[in-house]
């Protein structure tokens, strides 16, 4: 499945240099505070190579330094849920510093995880923003040993309550690909908690999962144990990157199949796509906060003509194009996405 497109980087950025605990920076627009420490709330302890413990064995594998790197600061957070009787420990990245512009939420594409964002963020932070990475809830690396509802209304229930219990002040929210139409259904749903949208190669237009939800279990799950599949992945990646090597493209499905290993991912999966999915065709024109659109010139995934439309449906929209880009500008051109959300996130004050 083409939704299934996974992460990389063909010329990824120098690693940031390590930020000074506790220091107060003055930036342009404002200022910033580097918090101290990391301290890990869902109490999990590392593995040898510096992991947190819940990560499945296979994170050691990984040769991508940015990969490694965002993966060791993958925490789990406390989240309570009126459709589950004790808190979901839910994975994300926190910010390690606090910014007087509102904080940057960096959701991900379908059956993804936060590591999609690995060569992006420490481009954000080291332009002073406060970002986030979270894992969509029933994708990603939260505990999910009892399963809760994965359709897309618990979905922006379990983001809302994340955001209610630590983000707690409006959000420059961004989506990728289907992580777009997460964000319209919440922008809309909650508009007291985004101040913006920036919605990457947005796939917007599908409506819902479609035949998927008529398919018998048996079927449904031989279905999804092909979507975790090294082969599918891998075409996945020629369909997002142009011009990589076999052994990176190999690299680069272990990162984003990494999620998979986990042993509720199929029944979360399998929950979702039985639930139809998400529709939000006509949420698009409700949606009042300004929002920035950036796609690829070169995505082979989400057709231009649906970008086209997005940006005429929106009340106040800009558009942004990379040049010799695919699906995920975010791993592809991770220096032009950053650059750009900065801005976005910056308004009039650049």
């Amino acid at each position: 499945m083409i939704m299934a497109v996974k992460l990389g980087s063909s010329s990824p950025p120098p690693p940031p240099p390590p930020p000074l605990m506790g220091m107060t920076v003055a930036k342009k627009c404002g200022s910033v505070r580097v918090l101290l420490g990391g301290n890990k709330t869902g109490a999990d302890t590392s593995s040898a190579g510096g992991f947190p413990s819940f990560l499945p064995k296979e994170v050691e594998k990984i040769k991508d330094p940015f990969a490694r790197s965002l993966a060791r600061r993958i925490e789990r957070l406390p989240v309570k849920v009126g459709f589950s009787e004790s808190c979901i420990m839910s994975s994300c990245v926190k910010p390690l510093i606090q910014s007087d512009i509102n904080p940057v939420v960096l959701l991900h594409c379908f059956d993804s995880s936060c590591l999609e964002w690995r060569c992006t963020y420490p481009l954000l932070e080291e332009a002073g923003l406060e970002a986030w990475a979270i894992d969509v809830l029933g994708w990603g690396f939260s505990d999910l040993e009892r399963l809760p509802p994965c359709n897309a209304a618990s979905k922006r229930y379990h983001l809302y309550q994340l955001w209610k219990s630590y983000i707690k002040r409006p959000m420059i929210l961004v989506g990728p690909s289907l992580g777009a139409a997460v964000a319209i259904d919440f922008a809309v749903n909650h508009p007291e908690a985004v101040e913006k949208l920036v919605l990457i190669n947005a796939s917007v237009y599908a409506e819902g999962t479609g035949n998927l939800t008529r398919l018998p279990r048996m079927v449904a799950y031989a279905g999804v144990s092909l979507l975790k599949s090294i082969p599918l992945r891998l075409y996945a990646n020629i369909l997002a990157f142009n011009g990589i090597s076999l052994a990176t493209s190999l690299d680069w499905t272990n990162v984003g199949r990494l999620h998979c290993l986990l042993p509720w991912w199929e029944d979360a999966t399998i929950n979702f796509m039985s639930s139809g999915g998400y529709n939000v065709i006509a949420q698009i024109k409700q949606l009042k906060q300004k929002a920035l659109i950036i796609c690829g010139e070169r995505d082979r995934i989400v057709n231009y003509k649906q970008v086209v439309r997005l940006r005429l449906e929106l009340q106040d929209a800009s558009m942004r194009l990379i040049p010799d880009c695919g699906h995920l500008p975010h791993v592809d051109k991770p220096s032009s996405v950053a650059r750009f959300i900065a801005e976005f996130a910056r308004g009039d004050c650049d």
